[in-house]
Formats: structure tokens, C-alpha cells, sequence
């Protein structure tokens, strides 16, 4: 398929600037937001950036931020408030048919709010009654496992830890997170094959690489900071080579706001010297030609497979049994293509493998990561300098709040310690994660669902029957700093606690206090507002755990709750005692300014593994799991060229984090809408259709899924018909808004991420052309 150039300027640069700028505006923020962003990733004093948790640099910048981040700290610093003269205006039912984009630019949360449902309306509540209630619901249970304790990325470490160790003295593992729905099979599988399921490369590594193989990333849009090092990289000599279905155009060539010169001349950075444009969902058999291409030629490190390793003649024999027949149909690249990748790999002294979502959210998502490891094992690439796995997580502290034990199926050893240190039982039975604990949910198995921070509904497949299954519980508890959609559907008690953002300062008792985060790649690093809050009536997540904790527990816990909120000093302690590797917690962040790298074995070449070596892997589906996939066509009409069985994936937009929704303007792919159906206009002409046209986007659910939507066609669009140097067969929509073409059932084998990143799809043109938005 031809190359299609859609955006031609540089990523960053001037338009990030300016966007941003606009952005503090919006929110009406400029001068609040503006100091921020002066604050962030700053190292003494400094707030860390909540926009993704790509690592700062050793080396330190007055302003080390990027568009994405400043994007989201104007969303919390702004000052309109969704306060109770807000909720007095707009009932519930009416706030439902909001988009997310209003819900986002509706205000601060500023105060305790309860569900009238005569009124139809939130409603204050003094924050004792609001714990009261709680307590009450709570005590209502036949079991703790009848509760679902959900977790957002963005809570910080201390107060993390607080709310597993509420939620496990309270009785139960039900402890989902946001990794569940992103990161999830590379936690399993590095943790399998590796022993520590994390980056093993640091920052500096990226600055000795002599070859990146970027997976199923978009850093334009979803991690700019990453651009830099990309670009520094490139400009050391390193090859990086982008392997994805699209080709996003914010990765051809940087302007580094850094760089003033750069800035006023007009100049910008190369990053990537080719892109290979694999057919989704074709990673594993992608590396499987490679691997195969590796072995037979033996282009392999013998040495470092014979002394670390375990595994490797399954994986030969496995490699071997494979044709490249199968290897490119289930790719959809070239035999050639995929040969001289492996010579680029065979020759390289010093290799990363850097992946996003585009990796893991797949059906086949434990096997990409299975490959990924293989790969870099086979070359020795674990444990030297400028080499080794680099999974970039979205969520500034999605990492820490897992290693704090947000984790629903805790290890032995992190159960004993948290006995030892606070002398209580902790339960044992591995608890629900984001898919069952949905699938629980729907059920109706789950009488009370918390969400410490997040938007759980509308981040999940099956987005409308989830928040129906809200509105059959007896009770809702969240807590964040906005309103968002998951709030909307009240169950028979529905209370909103509002928390500190990011940006502003925790003062208590004990004086002003700072807490912690973990980045992508095992670094832990102060974090500390420094703006007055929004409302007086605003608490700490850690006050409001250990405040729900002490109504809650009572009695039965010696555990001193309301002494660690007033002094994350007390927090860290425990932390020390109970977590591996936080020994002298309080002294070694206060020692270095840019905190400190938390051991990684592996790193060290350490194998903490059942063997006691790094771990081989054979992935679990054949390497033409979607051609097979798309060779089901669900009794279509072949006579009728307007149906197809198509590929779907879900991107982001360049003005949106996560589900919130900054605005409606994707640079990169010349759209100021978010109703639109991607295509390469190849595929468009091949059918006959054009640009503008209205799509209907289908899928049958299959007879094994969840009783809300067991055999139920869904549907979404129409959509309007948009040019994107996308692979052939395949088609992109925005998510949230495409999470009901998802479902529950419909994951990886052992990580139960959902695969948001690829299903098949039927594509009806139900008109011709509309008027599109204005290129951007």
C-alpha cells in the first residue's frame, strides 16, 4: 500500500506550545496552571507530572514537561468547581447524556456529595455522615468479597499502601487497577520469564542503544516526553525502527521545545529510520520469523543461553515447526522484510525493545510480550548496558500503586509480611480483577463497588452494561478530583468524596507533606503540590482511607490510621518494613534528589524465577490466530461488496489522557471530531467509498458471553469515514467511545487484559459523504 503523508510537520514544536497555552485557557487557569507547570518534574520542591510515567532525566530543566502533561495539569488546577450549586442545576439523568468532554470541563469536585434519587440529584453531605453510611453498607455484607475495591494509576505510593492494607484488614483481595486494562501481561509474563515484572532498563540506557524496536507505541501523542531520548538516541547513531499497524505520523521528525535555536530556525530532530507497518495483532508471528531467522542461522549468544537461561529447545523445536508461509500471512509482512529486521537485531551490540498497549491489549497479548523477552534473551540483551525490555506504562504511578500491593492475586511473600508487620491475618484467596470483577458486577455478585480515583466503567469493555450493573448495588463510593461517567448510574447509595489533586499541598498536623510515585522504569521519586487547594473542603486520598479505615475497622484495628495520614513519614516506615526494597525509605528520598532506582534483579542478571533462570516461552496461540480470526466472516454475503470483515483497533486522540477528554483536535490525524471510522484511502477507493462517508460499525457477540450481552449484536456509529496510513484490512476508532464493540469475554489467556486492540469488525456504508471537519 502507498504511504500516505497526512501531517508533515514535526512532532512538538511550536503547535504544542501553542495547544497547550490555548489548553491553560480553556480551563481558565493560566496564571494557577502556569506555576504548576513550573513545578513539574521539578526535583526539589516539585510535583510529578501525572500526565504518563515515562523516567526525568538526570540532568535538570527549568521547564521538564511536555504538551500531554501540561494538558492535565490544567485539568486539575483549574478553578470552577462542580460544587453543590453545580448539582442543584443539572439532575443525574440530565448529566448522563453529557459527553465526556463536558463532564471533564464541568469543575473541581469540591465537596462530599450523596444521591438523591427523589430529586434526582447529588446532593451535600458532611463528610462524617458520608462515612457513616459507608460503614453501614459495608457492615451489611454477608461477605468482604461482596465489594470491589478499584484503584486508579494515578494515586500515589503512600496512600496506595493505605488502601490495600484497609481493603486486606477489611477481609478481601478484590483489589482491581488500571494495570488490569493496560500493562497486565507484561506484569505476568516478565514476572514469568524474568522474575520482576518491570522495565529492566534505565533512562541512561536509551543513550547507549544501538538498536530500539519500538511495539505498538504512539510517544506523539501518549508519552512526548519519550521523543527527546528518542531523538538523542537517533542522533548517537542508534536504528530505531517503529513497528505498527499506523504509520503515526509524530514520530518522523521532533522539534525539541528545549532547543531554542532549533525553535527559531525552524528546525527539527529524526527519529525513526523506518517503519514497519504489521498487520494487527501480527506482533508474535512478526518475532517468531525473526527468532526463526536467528536460530537457523545461528546468529544466537550461545553463551548467556547456556548459562541464564531455561527453556530454549521447546522454543527451538517450536520455532522450527513454524512455515513463513504462516509467518507472513499471520504478519502481513514480506519474508524479505522480516529477514533483514533480523540481521539489523543479529548485528546489534546493544538492543531495546520499547512497547505500549499496542502490544499487550490483545487476545494473543501474553504471547507478543512472551516473544518480545525471547527475543531480547536470545540475543543476551538482559542485564548489559544500553539493552533490555522497556515496557512504557501510561500512568504516572500505575507501577508504584502495583509494587505497593494493588494487586489482586498478592504474592505468598507479600501476604506474610504485611502479617508480620501489622500482626493481623490477611486473606488468601486470590480476588476479582478488572474483567471478573466486571463480569461479578453484571452478575450481580457485588453489592458495593469504591473506586479510588478512575472512571472503571467507561475504561472497560462493555461500558453501558457495567453502568447498569451500578445502578443494581447498595452502594457507590468514589473518590477523585472530577466528575465522570462511571458516577452517573446510583445504586441504592451513591457518595462522591473529593481528593487533593496532584498539584496541590498537603498540609496536616505534622506540617507539609510529600509523597512518592514509581516510573516506568523502577525509579522512585518525590512528589509535592505546592498550589493552595481548590476548596477547603478537599482531603488527602490518605485521609480519606485512613479516616473510612478508623469508622470502618473500628475497634479491631491497632493499626494507627489517622497518625500515618497527618505523617507520611510514618507511612514510608511501614513501607520499609513490609515492601522489598524500601529499606531506609524515608532516609534514601531525602538523599538524592532525583530519589532512588529501586533493585531489580534481572537487571543483575538475578533470576527469581521458578527455574532460577531467565525463562523461554512458547506462545499459547498459533501465529495465524487473526487471519483465522478474519477468515471468519460471520455468514456474510461475499456478492456484497459493501460488507467485509475487517480488523479494529482503538487509538487516542492527541487531545485526551486516558478517558478524559481535553478536546476534540487530533493533530497528527487531521480530524477535530472524535465520530470517525480511520481507513488507508486505498481501502477506501477499493470499495468505492469515500472520505466523509457514514459507516456502521458491527459485532456479534459470541454465545459464550456475559448474560447482559450473551448474543447481542453491537453496534456503534455511524461513524464518518477518515483518511490514516493504516495497514490493509484494518480500521481504528477512538476509544472511549468504541469500548462497547469490546467485551468481557474476549481477552488474553492468563493476564485477562481485554483486546481493545483488535477485533473484527463488519463495516456497512449507510449514506454517502458528509461534511467533515476542517483539516486541522
Amino acid at each position: 500500500m502507498r504511504k500516505i503523508p497526512i501531517y508533515s510537520h514535526p512532532a512538538a514544536g511550536w503547535p504544542a506550545l501553542i495547544s497547550s497555552t490555548q489548553k491553560l485557557m480553556d480551563y481558565q487557569t493560566f496564571l494557577r496552571g502556569s506555576l504548576s507547570v513550573l513545578k513539574s518534574n521539578q526535583p526539589q520542591g516539585g510535583f510529578d507530572c501525572p500526565g504518563c510515567a515515562w523516567p526525568d532525566h538526570k540532568s535538570h530543566k527549568r521547564i521538564d514537561v511536555c504538551e500531554n502533561g501540561i494538558k492535565v495539569i490544567a485539568s486539575e488546577t483549574m478553578t470552577k468547581k462542580a460544587d453543590a450549586q453545580f448539582f442543584a442545576r443539572h439532575t443525574v439523568t440530565e448529566l448522563q447524556r453529557w459527553s465526556g468532554y463536558e463532564l471533564e470541563h464541568s469543575g473541581r469536585l469540591s465537596e462530599p456529595v450523596y444521591y438523591d434519587a427523589a430529586q434526582d440529584r447529588y446532593v451535600p453531605i458532611p463528610w462524617e455522615a458520608a462515612y457513616g453510611l459507608i460503614t453501614e453498607q459495608l457492615g451489611k455484607l454477608d461477605s468482604p468479597n461482596e465489594a470491589l475495591f478499584y484503584t486508579s494509576g494515578r494515586v500515589t505510593n503512600e496512600p496506595a499502601f493505605m488502601y490495600q492494607l484497609f481493603v486486606r484488614s477489611f477481609g478481601t483481595n478484590n483489589l482491581p487497577d488500571c494495570s488490569n486494562m493496560c500493562h497486565e501481561p507484561t506484569s505476568v509474563m516478565l514476572g514469568k520469564q524474568l522474575g520482576v515484572g518491570k522495565a529492566t532498563v534505565m533512562l541512561e540506557d536509551f543513550e547507549q542503544a544501538k538498536l530500539i524496536l519500538m511495539f505498538g507505541q504512539n510517544p506523539a501523542t501518549n508519552h512526548p516526553r519519550m521523543l527527546e531520548m528518542l531523538a538523542h538516541a537517533h542522533e548517537q547513531g542508534c536504528r530505531i525502527i517503529s513497528i505498527n499497524p499506523m504509520r503515526e505520523q509524530g514520530l518522523s521528525r521532533f522539534r525539541n521545545p528545549q532547543k531554542p535555536m532549533h525553535m527559531a530556525a525552524g528546525q527539527s530532530d529524526d527519529m525513526v529510520d523506518d517503519v514497519i507497518q504489521i498487520q494487527i495483532g501480527g506482533d508474535t508471528a512478526l518475532l517468531t520469523g525473526i527468532a526463526k531467522w536467528l536460530i537457523e542461522n545461528d546468529r544466537i549468544n550461545h553463551d548467556f543461553i547456556t548459562t541464564h537461561t531455561a527453556g530454549f529447545e521447546p522454543l527451538k523445536q517450536w520455532l522450527t515447526a513454524q512455515t513463513w508461509e504462516d509467518i507472513t500471512l499471520g504478519c502481513g509482512i514480506p519474508q524479505i522484510d522480516i529477514v533483514n529486521l533480523a540481521k539489523l537485531v543479529a548485528d546489534s551490540s546493544a538492543t531495546i525493545c520499547t512497547w505500549g498497549m499496542g502490544i499487550t491489549q490483545h487476545v494473543q497479548g501474553d504471547d507478543n510480550v512472551a516473544m518480545i523477552t525471547n527475543l531480547l534473551l536470545l540475543m543476551g540483551m538482559i542485564g548489559i548496558d544500553g539493552a533490555g525490555a522497556s515496557p512504557v506504562r501510561g500512568h504516572s504511578n500505575v507501577q508504584g500503586d502495583r509494587t505497593m500491593g494493588i494487586h489482586e492475586r498478592p504474592s505468598k511473600t507479600l501476604l506474610d509480611s504485611l502479617e508480620r508487620v501489622f500482626e493481623r491475618p490477611m486473606p488468601k484467596e486470590h480476588g476479582y480483577d478488572v474483567v471478573t470483577g466486571a463480569k461479578a458486577l453484571i452478575e450481580g455478585d457485588l453489592k458495593v463497588f469504591m473506586g479510588m480515583g478512575g472512571n472503571y466503567a467507561v475504561a472497560a469493555p462493555d461500558t453501558s452494561a457495567i453502568q447498569q450493573a451500578l445502578t443494581t448495588t447498595q452502594l457507590n463510593v468514589f473518590v477523585g478530583t472530577k466528575l465522570n461517567e462511571t458516577m452517573l448510574y446510583p445504586g441504592a447509595n451513591n457518595v462522591i468524596l473529593p481528593c487533593l489533586g496532584r498539584t496541590e499541598r498537603i498540609l496536616t498536623t505534622k506540617g507539609e507533606q510529600f509523597a512518592t510515585i514509581e516510573d516506568s522504569m523502577c525509579q522512585i521519586v518525590p512528589t509535592q503540590g505546592k498550589l493552595k487547594p481548590v476548596s477547603d473542603n478537599l482531603k488527602s486520598e490518605a485521609k480519606i482511607i485512613a479516616e473510612l479505615a478508623t469508622h470502618v475497622l473500628g475497634a479491631d484495628s491497632s493499626i494507627p490510621w489517622l497518625a500515618m495520614s497527618e505523617d507520611f513519614d510514618l507511612i514510608r516506615d511501614y513501607i520499609a518494613q513490609a515492601i522489598n526494597g524500601f529499606d531506609d525509605f524515608n532516609q534514601r528520598i531525602r538523599t538524592n534528589e532525583r530519589g532512588f532506582h529501586l533493585y531489580h534483579a534481572a537487571r543483575h542478571r538475578v533470576w527469581n524465577t521458578e527455574s532460577g533462570k531467565a525463562q523461554f516461552e512458547v506462545p499459547h496461540y498459533p501465529i495465524t490466530y487473526v487471519a483465522a480470526q478474519m477468515a471468519d466472516t460471520h455468514d456474510i454475503d461475499h456478492e456484497d461488496t459493501t460488507q467485509k470483515v475487517w480488523q479494529l483497533t482503538s487509538v487516542r486522540s492527541h487531545d485526551q489522557f486516558n478517558t478524559m477528554i481535553f478536546g476534540f483536535k487530533d493533530c497528527y490525524r487531521q480530524t477535530n471530531r472524535r465520530d470517525v471510522l480511520f481507513m488507508h484511502p486505498d481501502e477506501i477507493s477499493r470499495l468505492g467509498w469515500q472520505k466523509g462517508d457514514q459507516v456502521m460499525v458491527s459485532r456479534h457477540a459470541s454465545s459464550s458471553s456475559h448474560t447482559a450481552h450473551k448474543n447481542k449484536p453491537r453496534v456503534l456509529g455511524p461513524l464518518i469515514l477518515t483518511e490514516m496510513d493504516i495497514a490493509a484490512n484494518a480500521v481504528a476508532a477512538y476509544y472511549p467511545e468504541c469500548n462497547d464493540l469490546f467485551d468481557l469475554d474476549t481477552h488474553a489467556p492468563d493476564s485477562h487484559i481485554p483486546a481493545y486492540k483488535s477485533t473484527t469488525v463488519i463495516l456497512e456504508r449507510v449514506n454517502t459523504s458528509v461534511q467533515t471537519a476542517e483539516p486541522v
